[in-house]
């Protein structure tokens, strides 16, 4: 099974993706965005590779526009070369990528201008996917779309559009229960029809069950039904209920218990799963220690991450996490987490704040000038005083770490925790 994240990868340096307004989309400006955004995709995978995260969905907007007006640009034969060398490094990996249009790409609306529309943005996802030169084990994921007052008519719909698909989308295609419209019965029934795979979304089904006496078992049974061999392993979606937001919202984090007590009352081969949480690839590196076998290298590598977190908010926690990591040949991941959760929930404290303030200001004094010195000071000490918020002057410290390249700050999550 593999474990993996949607679209944007958190506090990675160079990871953001670029976009445009319609009204400065002129062809040079998408083929340049087009080109970066490749770039960082790759930089992207990479990250997914030395992470041991194998899933992955790709963002939509790596080509701004590109089921409309970039459709008819050569973006993949220019970017020829880097697409070769990111299939090569997504096969030699054996990582899964996918993609999700939006909530716009809407197959049964009864709008034939719409169905156009989602239509073009389909062949844009799998133009993508082919120009990576990947089987159809690495998917397109749709919902349904809306049911108009009359349910069977609009799945009718959906089916007689499917039908006129090409190869090259509804090879990929696959199809997911929603938290709204249509419950993952419904969607198996679709699928049965049409004879595409179903994805199960467990948040989905707890806020809109399509029977409240099954369990996430018995519903992730039924879908594998649905993939064949060429479809490769069964995929679902998982996240957990942000407990301070609306029904439907996800969580900040993947809370490591609840997660492990889903995955452990499954029955037969565990599917892929792909977490749809807030922390993104955070999560995926987090999830994928604790329930796959142990790598003490990544581990340490993400005591570094969240070192200088933990210390702002516990340093019980910190030093029990110390103690914890010196045992090299335990499987310590699922403790690990833990504490750290145990940390990141403990109320700010300024005193805490300020000691890791001090640490991290400690990687930059050396090359500050006086008058950054004065500033970081001036910030630290109206956080103490309460004139200041302490994102003020962990921002500032921020930028000393970007101006001076402290490649270990900056490849922590100090600075976005």
């Amino acid at each position: 099974m593999r474990i993996g994240y949607a679209c944007l990868t958190v506090a990675v340096e160079g990871t953001q993706i670029k976009t445009c307004t319609l009204k400065t989309a002129t062809e040079e400006r998408l083929l340049s965005l087009a080109d970066e955004n490749l770039r960082t995709l790759e930089r992207m995978v990479d990250y997914n590779i030395a992470n041991g995260i194998r899933l992955y969905r790709i963002s939509s907007d790596i080509v701004p526009f590109g089921s409309s007006i970039a459709a008819a640009l050569p973006w993949d034969a220019l970017n020829r070369r880097r697409l070769d060398t990111l299939a090569q490094k997504i096969a030699l990996s054996g990582m899964r990528v996918s993609m999700h249009p939006g909530q716009y790409t809407v197959l049964n609306s009864p709008d034939a201008d719409v169905v156009r529309r989602a239509v073009e943005d389909l062949n844009y996802h799998a133009r993508f996917l082919d120009a990576l030169h990947l089987d159809a084990t690495h998917k397109i994921i749709l919902h349904v779309g809306g049911k108009y007052g009359d349910a069977a008519a609009a799945l009718a719909r959906f089916a007689s559009v499917y039908r006129d698909l090409s190869s090259a989308v509804t090879r990929r295609l696959v199809l997911e229960n929603d938290g709204d419209i249509y419950t993952i019965a419904e969607v198996l029934d679709l699928c049965g029809r049409i004879g595409a795979p179903a994805v199960y979304d467990n948040l989905h089904n707890a806020i809109h069950p399509a029977d409240g006496t099954k369990s996430d078992d018995f519903w992730v049974s039924l879908c594998r039904g649905t993939w064949r061999p060429t479809d490769g392993a069964q995929k679902t979606h998982y996240s957990q209920q942000h407990p301070l937001k609306s029904r439907g919202a996800h969580s900040d984090t993947i809370a490591v218990d609840p997660f492990l007590d889903y995955c452990h009352r499954l029955s037969g081969e565990l599917p892929d799963i792909m977490l749809e949480v807030k922390d993104k690839n955070r999560s995926a590196v987090k999830c994928g220690l604790c329930l796959l076998e142990a790598n003490q290298r990544l581990l340490e590598t993400e005591w570094g991450r969240y070192k200088y977190s933990v210390l702002e908010r516990s340093p019980q926690e910190y030093q029990a996490i110390r103690e914890l990591l010196k045992d090299k040949a335990g499987d310590n991941a699922v403790a690990f987490y833990r504490a750290v959760g145990r940390a990141l929930a403990a109320p700010e404290d300024k005193g805490r704040a300020v000691n890791a303030l001090e640490h991290v200001w400690g990687y930059v004094s050396e090359d500050a000038t006086s008058a950054e010195a004065r500033r970081y000071a001036s910030l630290r000490d109206g956080y103490l005083r309460g004139d200041m918020r302490l994102r003020q002057a962990k921002s500032a410290l921020y930028r000393l770490a970007v101006k001076y390249r402290q490649d270990y700050l900056l490849g922590s999550y100090y600075f976005t925790l």
